[in-house]
């Protein structure tokens, strides 16, 4: 897994980030979604690794990488901070432009970047994710019933972490390690039974449900919107269309016209169909 590639910890100020990183050419940076680390890229990151400079970090306060304590408002987690670390890693690792993929809440970080950064951001790719802002105002019984770990994960008077520590192999699932990758696996479950990942992917849904939620109404009352090309990947078999067309949905936060190709996978498209997923990449850097 990931041969080739170079492991570091890169020191932020705030934050350390674990990050992998290889290839040549334009840069392109890879995030992850929950419950996952970086090592769910391991197939996609090899493929792209060929024409690209590739980095794979961990989110902050997922996988090996640390999170600051908390703050009002949950901002230590916000999407704008990771947006920050984002911006911030790839300057040391020497980047100034970039394109950034981003599935599930690493969608929400991909958006906030190209949003908060837009001289940055060369190529947007959202994977199976929206501005959260929209799924929030469309929220009715049937996306409640579906997506009800974003409450119970979003809770403060009682915390998931206690439930979720207590036996977190009861908790979550994941595909088996011939499908996922052993090593993927293996890194994905050590993260899971760590308190401190644990609390930080908490933390994550707590911003999301508030101040994330904030920085988009405020983006959208002042009209702005991604300047760069914007891709999106949604899975066949997956439920981002629940609460309507995800492309429509995007529509209004971009300047550009949307690309949008459906992948033929569950929610873990880089895992599921990655050579599916690194030919779109591709295909969009290239235009």
């Amino acid at each position: 897994m990931f041969d080739g590639f170079v492991l570091d910890w890169v020191d932020l100020g705030d934050v350390t980030l674990r990050v992998r990183h290889a290839g040549t050419g334009a840069p392109v940076v890879l995030l992850h979604g929950h419950p996952r680390t970086h090592t769910t890229w391991h197939a996609v990151a090899a493929r792209l690794a060929a024409r690209h400079t590739v980095v794979c970090p961990d989110l902050r306060g997922y996988g090996g990488s640390t999170l600051p304590p908390d703050a009002a408002g949950h901002a230590q987690s916000s999407k704008r901070a990771m947006a920050g670390d984002v911006v911030e890693l790839m300057a040391r690792l020497g980047h100034d432009r970039f394109a950034v993929v981003g599935h599930d809440r690493g969608a929400l970080v991909a958006f906030r970047t190209a949003m908060d950064h837009p001289d940055r951001v060369s190529h947007l790719v959202v994977m199976d994710g929206l501005p959260v802002i929209e799924h929030l105002e469309r929220t009715d019984a049937r996306f409640a019933e579906a997506w009800w770990h974003w409450w119970f994960l979003g809770q403060t008077d009682k915390p998931a972490e206690r439930v979720i520590n207590a036996d977190p192999d009861a908790w979550y699932r994941t595909s088996p390690p011939e499908l996922m990758g052993a090593e993927n696996h293996a890194d994905v479950w050590a993260a899971l039974r760590d308190p401190a990942v644990v609390h930080g992917m908490c933390e994550d849904y707590r911003a999301g449900l508030g101040i994330d939620r904030d920085h988009d109404a405020a983006d959208r009352e002042a009209g702005r919107r991604v300047a760069c090309p914007t891709l999106l990947l949604e899975s066949a078999h997956d439920d981002l269309d629940l609460q309507g067309d995800p492309a429509a949905i995007w529509k209004p936060w971009l300047e550009q016209p949307l690309r949008h190709r459906v992948i033929d996978s569950g929610h873990h498209q880089a895992e599921e169909a990655p050579d599916e997923v690194a030919d779109a990449v591709l295909g969009f850097l290239a235009e």
